[in-house]
């Protein structure tokens, strides 16, 4: 769970533009400031699916050192009989520019009875991405490292908005990205893999048609399958459903609420 923002949405595409901001600026047509998503979790345990919790993104318009800018929130809880196995208690908030280039990142996380937290700065300059990186470990100390890149970078939350503006359009099965994502102390490498799509009911007793993706993580040379998500197949692009497959068993996160959504769900299956 503690990828939910990746398992949320993982998207990314470069575009040779002559600066690195320049070349992570999209236009935001998917979502817009007030809107709020709301997850029932669901964790399978000795064989027996039990709710294991909430989850809810948040989207607001705001300033970030004094311009325009995006703040996006995730905070995931796991309830009192989940706590009894695995206690979860992530808050994550990360800043956009209006045209969804990544400003900032941070995570905290209490799993089980570690606690971390994570951040990542951003800054355009002469045709780069400069990342500075920080993480707070378990015991305390801090561990700080600086980064350069020529292409787009994300983090687990950035890549979300960024996410919600791509378009399958064209896509077959099969269709592969690969995705850079950063957090406190390094770098992923990571694909996304297209699988078609579907319909899947949401906890809110709707019925969406979703395209259907794979979002893996390289592990000893080999990419192993970390999130199976199903987004709305319209402009909204919603994360409706997301089967996790964790280190410590496996989960499900489903739709339960949405407010504020920019445009018409299309997706919708009478």
């Amino acid at each position: 769970m503690k990828r939910l923002a990746v398992i949320l949405s993982l998207f990314t595409a470069i575009f040779c533009l002559p600066s690195a901001k320049a070349q992570c600026e999209y236009a935001n047509t998917a979502f817009k400031g007030g809107e709020f998503l709301s997850y029932n979790l669901y964790y399978n345990w000795k064989f027996i699916w039990v709710k294991a919790g909430s989850a809810s993104f948040s989207t607001v318009t705001t300033k970030y050192k004094g311009y325009d800018a995006y703040r996006a929130s995730l905070i995931t809880r796991g309830n009192k009989k989940v706590d009894e196995m695995f206690v979860l208690r992530d808050t994550l908030l990360c800043y956009a520019t209006t045209k969804l280039a990544p400003l900032y990142f941070r995570k905290g996380a209490r799993e089980g009875k570690r606690y971390t937290v994570d951040e990542v700065f951003y800054s355009y300059v002469d045709g780069q991405t400069q990342i500075r990186q920080h993480r707070q470990r378990n015991d305390g100390q801090h561990e700080w490292r600086e980064n350069a890149y020529q292409e787009c970078v994300y983090d687990m939350m950035n890549i979300f908005l960024r996410a919600r503006n791509f378009s399958a359009k064209g896509w077959k099965k099969g269709h592969t990205i690969s995705i850079p994502i950063a957090d406190g102390n390094g770098m992923t490498t990571a694909q996304l893999r297209y699988r078609g799509t579907c319909t899947v009911k949401a906890d809110n007793g709707v019925k969406y048609r979703c395209l259907q993706l794979s979002y893996m993580e390289l592990e000893k040379g080999k990419y192993k399958e970390i999130v199976r998500f199903y987004v709305s197949d319209d402009q909204n692009h919603v994360p409706i459903r997301l089967d996790l497959f964790l280190r410590f068993g496996s989960a499900k996160a489903f739709l339960n609420s949405m407010k504020e959504v920019r445009s018409p769900m299309q997706s919708v299956v009478r």
